[in-house]
């Protein structure tokens, strides 16, 4: 008799890697995975030695633009300065799932003011990314148990995939 892999089975291993449904509502919570798992740590705390830097400036004419860069002594404006601070989000979240922190010692990332709304949105969309990659990896594990994912998408493959199960 086979056995199935179930949406509780799956939920188990989300809640065993720390990615579990209930979880995933406490914005608290989420952000310290994620910064965890990344091994960076926020800071608005200016210190001049940070990996990455998230900040408001004036332009001469007293518009506000946004930097984001490696080294704020040496800002692109093509690559390193936004109009609009919503894509902030993009730029955060590109630097954080390619950081190279570990756990003694994360990578920094300055930003002027942590209660923005483009920080949330960096990690929820971070969240996303790796909950897909550990619920796939939940399948794969449960499948190395010798459970058979039941999910098929057509009559003709219901029909293979019990022919599967029978022989």
């Amino acid at each position: 008799m086979a056995k199935f892999i179930t949406d509780e089975l799956i939920e188990q291993k989300m809640i065993s890697y720390g990615y579990g449904e209930t979880n995933s509502h406490d914005e608290e919570y989420v952000r310290e995975l994620i910064l965890k798992h990344f091994s960076v740590e926020l800071t608005d705390d200016y210190s001049g030695n940070a990996d990455f830097y998230i900040y408001e400036e004036s332009t001469a004419d007293g518009y506000s633009v946004f930097v984001a860069t490696h080294d704020q002594r040496v800002v692109n404006v093509n690559e390193n300065v936004y109009y609009y601070d919503s894509d902030l989000g993009d730029a955060l979240e590109e630097y954080i799932k390619y950081s190279n922190g570990d756990e003694h010692t994360p990578e920094v990332i300055y930003v002027d003011d942590l209660d923005q709304q483009f920080i949330d949105d960096a990690i929820r969309e971070l969240y996303e990314y790796l909950a897909e990659r550990f619920h796939a990896q939940a399948i794969d594990e449960l499948e190395d148990e010798g459970y058979v994912y039941d999910d098929p998408k057509t009559e003709a493959e219901f029909i293979n995939k019990i022919d599967v199960i029978l022989s």
